[in-house]
């Protein structure tokens, strides 16, 4: 179930989407917000583009570690 939170927002990559096709597209860069309790259990809580939050399994995605003027931008993009 989704829901709305408001914490530390960090850029991922999604490189598996088995059984969520229709809902993670590979290769496509999203923002996922820590969620502490969610990573217990191995998931990611990552943004759509409707702006909802939704948990996905942690393998599906890579972490972006990127410099800080094209972080800014994607955030900026991101609303």
């Amino acid at each position: 179930m989704a829901r709305k939170v408001r914490q530390k927002k960090r850029f991922v990559v999604c490189i598996r989407n088995t059984g969520y096709p229709a809902s993670l597209e590979l290769r496509k860069i999203y923002q996922a917000v820590e969620d502490p309790e969610a990573e217990t259990h191995g998931l990611v809580r990552v943004i759509d583009e409707s702006g909802e939050d939704y948990l996905y399994p942690h393998k599906f995605f890579m972490p972006l570690d990127l410099p800080q003027p094209v972080e800014s931008a994607l955030r900026r993009a991101a609303g």
